[in-house]
């Protein structure tokens, strides 16, 4: 398969200004300022196949933000190569945008003052859509997102779940075949957010969309995602399945189980208590040592017991024993 997306020795660093501390510092400073190099991608390279939903992850500062805007040809990198459909995004701008949807989850792209629609009707006169084709494809959206109540109140009267929504309609109005995602779950409710993830996963599965999706909200990650990338420091730390990334960080295993009433725990079994809630505990065990079976045998032999279950950590605790061994904030 021919990669839709590629990214080879890709490099962007910015000049940030430094303030020396205190009154005089200050002083100093707007006489003559100091200046440190942040390498916000420092070599990094990926390819992306069509309809490809991938995960971009990584701590705060890490890089994904200026690896988004890279490829939408928001940002001009100091050197290396980006090919998204053939093209150079920032050299042949005005034909990339035209395929490509962008949604920034703390920014909108909709019109603050007008209703929804009438920011529909402007973004078809942008992308020069065909009436036809635009009237079935906003028709479409309008249903999936349930969005028929929204279309005539002002953007500024949406809620933040509600204005995610029209937004994701929005970036999607010209039927692109690669949409980035920038924290597109950010401050949603719990309904909000399955709703938008639902119809994330019917874009990429049933119209085969390339998806590429930054956010901190590892259950994003795992409901959506078929391929993860870590980056941190502006390097990828990181590039596979999330069982590649399990794998390549931990065996753990978790075991949890509910202690039948009166019935107190008193040893680990050959695992390590991480967390005892009441009745409930929480083992850690590495299944090459002791294999799950013998495990729940040993546990059920000793302890009268009213259920359990056997399960992978949480990605958040994979993600972060990743960022604490190369050394990054979370």
């Amino acid at each position: 398969m021919v990669a839709q997306i590629v990214v080879e020795n890709l490099c962007k660093a910015f000049q940030v200004a430094e303030r020396r501390p205190g009154m005089w510092g200050a002083i100093r400073g707007i006489a003559r300022r100091t200046y440190r190099t942040v390498r916000a991608l420092d070599g990094i390279s990926f390819s992306i196949d069509a309809g490809e939903l991938v995960g971009y992850i990584g701590p705060n500062g890490a890089g994904k933000s200026t690896t988004v805007k890279t490829l939408a040809g928001i940002l001009v990198p100091d050197s290396g190569r980006c090919e998204v459909r053939g093209r150079v995004p920032w050299k042949q701008r005005l034909a990339h945008v035209a395929e490509l949807g962008v949604v920034f989850g703390q920014r909108t792209q909709l019109w603050w003052d007008l209703p929804v629609v009438e920011s529909f009707e402007l973004l078809r006169d942008i992308y020069r859509v065909p009436e036809d084709r635009y009237v079935r494809t906003r028709d479409e959206l309008i249903a999936v997102l349930d969005l028929g109540a929204l279309l005539d109140v002002p953007v500024r009267q949406l809620s933040l779940g509600q204005r995610m929504r029209c937004d994701l309609a929005a970036a999607l109005l010209h039927a692109p075949p690669i949409v980035f995602l920038d924290e597109p779950t950010i401050g949603l409710d719990a309904i909000s957010k399955l709703a938008v993830r639902d119809f994330i996963k019917r874009l990429n599965r049933e119209n085969g969309v390339t998806v590429v999706l930054t956010t901190h909200d590892m259950d994003d990650i795992e409901t959506l995602c078929t391929r993860v990338m870590v980056i941190g420091g502006g390097k990828i730390l990181s590039d596979g399945t999330l069982a590649d990334l399990r794998a390549r960080v931990t065996r753990e295993r978790w075991l949890t189980i509910d202690l039948a009433d009166g019935v107190t725990w008193t040893d680990e079994v050959d695992a390590t208590v991480i967390r005892q809630e009441g009745s409930r505990v929480c083992l850690a065990f590495d299944p090459q040592v002791v294999a799950p079976a013998e495990l729940i045998r040993r546990v059920t032999a000793r302890y009268a017991i009213r259920d359990l279950f056997v399960e992978n950590p949480p990605i958040e605790t994979i993600i972060a024993r990743l960022y604490a061994a190369e050394s990054l904030p979370p």
